[in-house]
């Protein structure tokens, strides 16, 4: 065997050996100092019965350090209502929601983030973001996700970390370090599924334009469509306050 292709086999043995290195990359290659979407989303119930809502998302701010805001556009029943969300990156983060119906915001409590976020399949928790150092990493092996080769790997949040889920899978490309598919547990059980789909590259980043989130106990689906999606845009960090929160900024 050539050293050349010695060398090569090392580098990506050394990569699939290192969970928390292909973690890392992934979120590096993620890295942008802000965004800004519209997005849709369609829950489906298990009788077949949809909705749809839509919400303006904006965020600033380093991965595990960022400050987000999405406030929902329409249907009229949720037009106004918002939830400002400030990740940190040693806990979990602090979250409020504003109501305009009773002129008032409310603190989601973290024993209420695995709370079902608005009728839909995501909870509370799974808007948020967590930098990497909160929880510990494992390599499972290789598996292909829709014909790309992806690294499988067991996340665990550290002890001091608080969290509705015991474990999440991850399965994370390697020809593009995204994450293309995760699958989130409670003890031994498989409680959602969340699959990263329509891949495309957006401002040199890859992005996926829609993220599909499954509750395998109640048979319904939430898919996420992402519209307008916009990296690295001007915004001030004053948008990112209660104050705007109530305001309707």
């Amino acid at each position: 065997m050539s050293r050349w292709l010695i060398a090569v086999f090392s580098i990506l043995a050394s990569y699939g050996a290192d969970a928390r290195q292909v973690i890392e990359e992934s979120q590096k290659r993620q890295r942008s100092q802000s965004q800004r979407y519209e997005g849709v989303l369609e829950t489906t119930q298990a009788s077949g019965k949809k909705a749809s809502k839509r919400w303006m998302f904006e965020r600033a701010g380093t991965f595990g350090e960022s400050k987000s805001i999405l406030r929902f556009i329409a249907p009229a029943e949720v037009k106004g209502v918002a939830l400002l969300i400030v990740n940190h990156p040693d806990r979990a983060s602090d979250q409020w929601m504003w109501t305009p119906e009773l002129a008032r915001d409310r603190r989601i409590a973290l024993q209420d983030r695995s709370t079902r976020f608005f009728g839909t399949d995501f909870s509370f928790e799974d808007l948020e973001e967590r930098d990497v150092n909160q929880n510990d990493y494992s390599l499972l092996g290789e598996e292909p996700i829709d014909g790309k080769q992806c690294w499988k790997i067991e996340s665990k949040p550290r002890q001091n970390k608080s969290s509705q889920y015991s474990k999440v899978i991850v399965w994370i490309r390697q020809d593009i370090y995204l994450v293309a598919k995760m699958e989130m547990y409670v003890k031994s059980e498989v409680v959602r599924q969340l699959e990263y789909l329509r891949i495309e590259k957006v401002q040199n980043i890859w992005t996926p334009l829609e993220l599909e989130m499954t509750d395998v106990k109640r048979k319904s689906k939430t898919l996420l469509k992402t519209e307008k999606l916009e990296y690295n845009i001007p915004l001030k960090q004053d948008r990112f306050t209660l104050d705007a929160l109530r305001r309707g900024e």
